[in-house]
């Protein structure tokens, strides 16, 4: 039964947006997965996507990406892609698989739309920048 599934909650990883500068004096986004945990994760695997259904009925969506990450060492983060600032408007949706002592955990991370905003930048743990994170 369901209820006879051990399902482990996962703490201690986020997704995060962070507004970066590329260098050449333009502000960018990227999208990061943290692991502010104390132990390392293994064979990370992660699946985006934006949509969005308009009150109207119509829908827009983007194509999934998917990304092997292998695997990430404690207390530190790894970006996933670049995020350009069109699809804000969208839910933005990220997967994160991994295995962590041997079991498997699994989170989905929704950016809902309109949050990823610079009235919504905060510190984040471990990344050390400015972003809109989910934990």
């Amino acid at each position: 039964m369901k209820k006879d599934i051990d399902i482990p909650k996962v703490e201690g990883v986020y997704v995060a947006v962070a507004k970066e500068d590329n260098g050449e004096g333009e502000m960018i986004w990227n999208v990061y997965l943290v692991n502010d945990k104390d132990s390392p994760l293994e064979s990370v695997f992660v699946s985006s996507k934006g949509y969005l259904k308009a009150v109207d009925g119509t829908e827009t969506k983007t194509s999934t990406l998917r990304h092997n990450l292998k695997d990430i060492p404690a207390k530190t983060s790894i970006k996933i892609e670049p995020i350009m600032p069109n699809v804000f408007k969208l839910n933005n949706e990220y997967l994160v698989s991994f295995f962590l002592d041997g079991k498997m955990f699994d989170k989905k991370f929704i950016f809902l739309s309109e949050t990823i905003k610079d009235s919504n930048l905060s510190k984040v743990p471990v990344l050390e920048k400015d972003g809109v994170w989910i934990k």
